[in-house]
């Protein structure tokens, strides 16, 4: 009787067991008191959430239903992460050549797959077991709504101070800029006049240094150091300004008489020459097709080449002598300085000046238009002003003022990077490096024994070549090269000793 008992239940027990011996009882977490539950967790939760257990009569009936739960949430503790190499090294482990990377990759692959907050917790560097490393840490897996502040991990915040990477892993600040604070290469140049009203040093666009020494004018190659005499004009006249087409082919030259000779470069051969101005020709200034010069009369002269006239029409506008004149980058522009203290802006069509600029106190020589902002204009002014300025030609607006602390002979900014140089007299004689528009001193050069009166820059933007009345011209690699584009290094046939340039 008893076995068919069991039959119909479908269940083969002990003959010492009978089947209302077992039952199946529903867990709850007061029911710990079963040796069996006690023992070990089940195999459905980490951390003892069964939802069923069998267990023996003996065991204490009063148990109470609990609530069931049919989805598997592992816990980061029971997780192997350290088998797939995702957790954080230990400090103390030593870093493997060229870790650097290896890591901010690991770090970025972690943040895209765990989360952001995935860095917070903090492993053993042993067992791969962890704990969350403060106390309102989550499990690695759970549910939870999208936060629009969180940033994708190629955000560029998180390379930042507030993104998930430590600071070693960021990129250091490039250290400043070092500038050579001796000259490369110096050349004599005898009977280099010492006088601000003057300039008598150009630098082409192929590379030929052109030097007016008295009553010539002298060709300095820079690829060979070769030297030649272009011109001379005679016991009667004199250099006061010379300055070479765009292109590079041609150079004028202005005179002690007021003439102004155009040559050829190449061939060594006068091509013109034009008269108007009643005493020298201090200054000259090429756009793409007029030639503007300046004069003691206190004029400018504007000539083109292609009509037989020796000008064709003047600008009247100065008070005093004209010793600074530079078209800008576009011809749209003119601008002039004079020994009356005013800087002026004249337009290509008009016969007055656009803008009168009156803050400088002192003579106007140094004018360099910016190549990188349009209308952007640096003007230096004399011993009793010192000053740098720069205007905004659109409105006439002064943007900054720098007082430098001695005469500004000259400026020149940079192609290569938005920095620009200026060389100075009385009283220190010296070169400075200024980076735009922060004004920050990135260099200052000394060297010259009288005031540097003269400044041109080589056609790759590297290198300056400065002139002062101690006859010297000395080179100077002050600016970086053009990182888009391979320049061709001339330095290495320029000998670093002392050379006469004539």
């Amino acid at each position: 009787m008893e076995t068919i008992q069991r039959r119909k239940s479908g269940i083969n027990l002990p003959s010492t067991m009978s089947e209302t011996s077992l039952r199946l009882e529903t867990s709850s977490p007061a029911a710990s008191s079963s040796p069996l539950r006690g023992a070990a967790p089940n195999l459905f939760s980490p951390r003892s959430m069964s939802p069923r257990t069998i267990s023996n009569l003996s065991s204490s009936p009063s148990s109470k239903s609990g609530n069931c739960s049919d989805r598997f949430i592992p816990c980061r503790s029971s997780s192997r992460l350290h088998t797939f190499g995702l957790v954080e090294k230990s400090p103390a482990s030593p870093a493997k050549d060229g870790g650097g990377g290896s890591e901010a990759y690991n770090r970025l692959l972690r943040t895209e797959l765990f989360g952001a907050d995935f860095g917070s917790f903090s492993y053993s560097a042993g067992g791969g077991q962890g704990s969350p490393s403060s106390p309102s840490s989550k499990n690695m897996l759970r549910f939870k709504t999208d936060q629009s502040g969180l940033n994708s991990p190629y955000s560029p915040s998180i390379l930042g101070s507030d993104g998930g990477f430590s600071s070693e892993n960021s990129t250091p600040p490039k250290p400043p800029r070092k500038v050579p604070k001796t000259p490369h290469k110096v050349l004599d140049a005898p009977s280099l006049q010492d006088d601000f009203y003057l300039n008598l040093v150009d630098w082409s666009s192929q590379n030929v240094l052109a030097v007016g020494l008295g009553t010539c004018v002298y060709l300095w190659t820079a690829t060979n150091s070769k030297v030649t005499k272009l011109c001379d004009l005679g016991p009667n006249d004199g250099v006061c300004s010379v300055q070479w087409t765009r292109e590079g082919s041609y150079i004028s030259i202005g005179t002690s008489l007021g003439q102004v000779q155009v040559w050829d470069g190449t061939q060594c051969k006068r091509v013109r020459t034009m008269s108007g101005h009643q005493t020298r020709t201090g200054v000259l200034a090429w756009s793409s097709r007029i030639l503007s010069s300046g004069s003691r009369d206190r004029n400018i002269l504007q000539h083109d080449l292609r009509v037989p006239n020796d000008f064709v029409s003047k600008l009247v506008g100065h008070k005093s002598e004209v010793c600074g004149l530079k078209w800008s980058h576009d011809d749209r522009e003119l601008a002039s300085g004079g020994n009356d203290n005013q800087l002026l802006v004249w337009n290509q069509h008009s016969q007055q000046p656009t803008l009168r600029l009156t803050e400088h106190t002192a003579a106007v020589k140094a004018i360099a238009w910016s190549p990188h902002q349009s209308g952007l204009l640096a003007s230096g002014g004399g011993t009793a002003d010192r000053c740098i300025r720069f205007w905004n030609t659109t409105n006439g607006n002064q943007l900054n003022s720098v007082d430098t602390g001695s005469q500004v002979c000259n400026l020149a900014w940079s192609k290569n990077v938005n920095e620009l140089v200026s060389t100075h007299g009385y009283s220190q004689n010296q070169i400075m490096v200024w980076k735009y528009p922060s004004m920050a001193k990135v260099a200052t050069l000394t060297g010259h024994s009288l005031r540097v009166l003269y400044l041109a820059m080589s056609p790759d933007g590297q290198t300056i070549v400065t002139g002062a009345g101690d006859e010297t011209l000395r080179f100077w690699n002050v600016f970086p090269s053009v990182k888009t584009t391979a320049t061709v290094k001339d330095t290495g046939v320029w000998s670093l000793g002392r050379t006469h340039i004539r």
